[in-house]
């Protein structure tokens, strides 16, 4: 019988996530599907119960619904626990487990360029679930100094407070508090949904230089805005769609046990550009 996957979230009609499977699948020869399946944010748990009943096998969870799933689920592994968010569900008759990728999935293109962590600081852009689990991989790699900037402060407060708890130094300013001077930055991340329609980035990118990674998690387009202007700059960039290509890696690995097809996943990823 075929198992199905899926993605859940809203919006998700530019999800790659299902290209991404599919082409796992294939390429092994696997008997299982993946659909993207929205789900608007006051209809979680009726969503949950439509998967539960056709049996899902597992899923994947995506705005706005990464923190609010915690809530549904029977167990979760560590991370999840020291994030507070879910992004990886496996169904397990009938039981729901959840994992989180995303701290992993974000730190592997870093480590894979072999860049230094460790004593560094960074500017964080946004507060939401992907942001938490940025903190938290930072945490992990032994961080200098996380400035987190948000639209709404308050957010960004909530989120100093989890990354003190976890042994961060961390500023808390919102958007416009920034300044102008990014130059004593090693690290720029957005892990806000700004670039999605190609807006331009808030930040001023004046000072930006060589010595900057700047990593945009936003992966459609490839190019934001935020990207753009970093190349200009001759800063080491990294893209969304790596985040998400390890991401989805590490999930295909928690439901199927076996190594993913890497190489097919990435070309299915850049192919969706």
């Amino acid at each position: 019988m075929t198992k199905t996957y899926a993605v859940i979230g809203d919006s998700i009609a530019h999800s790659l996530s299902p290209h991404i499977h599919n082409a796992a699948f294939k390429e092994l020869d696997l008997d299982c599907t993946y659909i993207a399946y929205r789900i608007p944010k006051e209809e979680l748990a009726d969503g949950l119960e439509g998967l539960k009943k056709i049996k899902i096998a597992g899923f994947n969870v995506t705005i706005p619904h990464k923190i609010a799933i915690m809530k549904y689920l029977d167990k979760v592994d560590e991370d999840c626990n020291l994030i507070g968010a879910s992004n990886t569900i496996s169904n397990n008759d009938g039981k729901l487990i959840g994992y989180n990728t995303d701290m992993d999935g974000f730190l592997e293109p870093i480590k894979k360029r072999n860049l230094k962590i460790e004593g560094e600081d960074v500017l964080l852009l946004g507060a939401g679930g992907a942001a938490r689990a940025i903190v938290a991989g930072f945490a992990k790699e032994k961080v200098g100094v996380i400035t987190i900037a948000n639209r709404t402060k308050d957010k960004a407060v909530e989120l100093r407070q989890f990354a003190q708890k976890i042994g961060v130094q961390t500023n808390a300013i919102s958007l416009y508090e920034i300044g102008n001077n990014l130059s004593s930055y090693k690290f720029i991340v957005n892990a806000t949904s700004i670039g999605l329609k190609n807006e331009s980035t808030p930040l001023p990118t004046e000072t930006i230089n060589q010595n900057t990674v700047v990593y945009d998690i936003v992966y459609m387009p490839l190019n934001t805005d935020l990207i753009k202007k970093a190349k200009e700059k001759r800063a080491t960039v990294i893209y969304g769609y790596e985040m998400l290509l390890g991401q989805a890696v590490r999930a295909f690995e928690i439901w199927h046990g076996i190594k993913a097809p890497y190489d097919v996943m990435k070309r299915t990823i850049l192919g969706g550009f």
